[in-house]
């Protein structure tokens, strides 16, 4: 099981430690010295997708075209991210692809 806590520094600062044994600031006020937690978890969203993405296409030893990255970003939603799966209950999740090849 994953386990995390945030500590507090100072003003709204946060310390986040995960059970991996990183740590991340968050920056909960105005001054924004560092990521929000809104922003925390779309990075997230990206970061799982993209992982996923990375390895179907490795998998199905596939090049990065557009269409691929597309049906890799589709089966991830569906499929595999679990921070997509999670969000999806609540919220309405878009997609866009930059695609510089």
């Amino acid at each position: 099981m994953i386990e995390a806590r945030a500590l507090w520094t100072d003003k709204e600062r946060f310390l986040g430690e995960a059970s991996s044994g990183h740590a991340i600031v968050v920056d909960a006020g105005a001054e924004k010295s560092a990521n929000s937690p809104m922003e925390l978890l779309l990075i997230a969203l990206c970061a799982c997708t993209g992982s996923d993405v990375v390895g179907i296409l490795r998998k199905k030893r596939e090049p990065f075209t557009q269409k691929a990255m597309e049906d890799a970003v589709r089966l991830s939603k569906e499929k595999y991210c679990s921070v997509s799966a999670l969000l999806e209950k609540t919220v309405m999740i878009e997609f866009a692809i930059e695609y510089a090849g």
